[in-house]
């Protein structure tokens, strides 16, 4: 399609506002700022370490330990800065939380506030940034409680903890070898790609719609020893190929760098697993509810895929702290449903001993 008549992120989101006529524009403005940081993020990533140039004074940042307990890289502190900045002003929300703080973003005083909520991970992916692997942004938006708008008062932890069913838009940019923003408001999902030229993000992915049946999985073998039996069953069957209960072979894919595994998915079909482990038994999963869960697993949705613990579909499940980290198994349909139903069902029992089983020596 000639560049003349493809559509751009501002038109589309035009076209999506005329569907709701008392719509306030509101959201169309706060995500035309959200891709905006986002284009200022893609920019500095795509430099690489001739980006310490653009951001003299974060050079020497990074190396501290986030609430998450990970070494902040410089790009992680730049990156959170610009997602803050860019949309605190505004006059669209309430407050923010990411990834990377403790606490929630207060709006400052001398900006209006508006009625949306903001959660982002503002470099997701950030430790493949060294070997040069696509890394991206993640946010999601939800509406403020309405306590907050009636009292003006400040935003609350509380405020931020709504299942993944409330958000009212979700999408993620995605900076590899074209930098990408995928966007969903509820309506189906759509990708957007940056023409450098214009500035503009240009929608070149109209309908992405992920397919119901894959060849394709994503795992982190390494932690094997640490599975659930229902997950293991499961990789288990992949592996034997043809000649096992699956009937066909299955390639495996690991890229470590959650936006790209999601992508991929998006544009070709695939299951991504991260799930609940006994590694670290405190711990429910790896993966981030607020920040990462929700926001693609509302993409997955919307694009006809399934996103799920393992055992219940994610977007239902109710927050219990604003860094809860959960299991994550999305893609297509009727494998995450398959990998759901073998979580369901009674565990297989190890083979034991013939004179203690049930016709045995010792039977009563």
């Amino acid at each position: 399609m000639p560049l003349s008549q493809r559509w751009t992120l501002t038109r589309y989101l035009i076209e999506e506002r005329r569907r709701f006529p008392n719509a306030s524009g509101d959201l169309n403005a706060l995500i035309l700022d959200i891709s905006l940081a986002c284009k200022a993020i893609g920019r500095i990533v795509s430099f690489g370490v001739l980006g310490d140039s653009l951001a003299p004074e974060v050079t020497a940042a990074g190396g501290a330990v986030n609430v998450q307990g990970e070494v902040q890289k410089p790009l992680d502190v730049l990156s959170n800065e610009i997602f803050l900045r860019m949309n605190e002003w505004n006059g669209h929300l309430a407050g923010m939380a990411s990834e990377e703080m403790e606490t929630p973003h207060q709006i400052p005083g001398n900006y209006p506030r508006g009625k949306y909520l903001l959660t982002f991970d503002p470099l997701d992916g950030s430790s493949n940034i060294d070997v040069n692997v696509s890394v991206g942004s993640i946010f999601s938006i939800l509406r403020a409680p309405q306590a907050v708008l009636d009292s003006g008062r400040e935003v609350t932890v509380d405020d931020f903890l709504q299942p993944g069913t409330e958000q009212v838009a979700a999408g993620y940019a995605i900076y590899g070898p074209v930098t990408m923003l995928v966007l969903t408001v509820g309506n189906g999902v759509v990708g957007f790609t940056l023409n450098h030229n214009l500035g503009e993000f240009v929608l070149t992915h109209p309908n992405l719609r992920v397919p119901a049946d894959t060849h394709e999985f994503a795992i982190n073998s390494s932690n094997s020893r640490f599975w659930e039996p229902p997950v293991k069953r499961y990789v288990d069957e992949c592996l034997a190929g043809k000649t096992g209960p699956r009937g066909r072979d299955f390639n495996m894919r690991w890229i470590a760098s959650m936006v790209a595994e999601a992508h991929r998915i998006l544009m070709r079909g695939g299951v991504f697993m991260y799930p609940r482990d006994t590694k670290d038994p405190s711990k429910s999963g790896r993966l981030r509810l607020l920040y990462e869960a929700n926001p693609i697993g509302f993409v997955m949705e919307q694009a006809g895929g399934r996103a799920s613990t393992g055992r219940q579909p994610v977007l239902g499940v109710k927050p219990s702290s604003l860094h809860q980290r959960i299991g994550l198994v999305f893609g297509s349909k009727n494998e995450v449903e398959r990998i759901e139903r073998y979580h369901h069902e009674p565990a297989e029992r190890e083979p034991c001993n013939p004179l203690f089983a049930e016709r045995s020596l010792f039977r009563d």
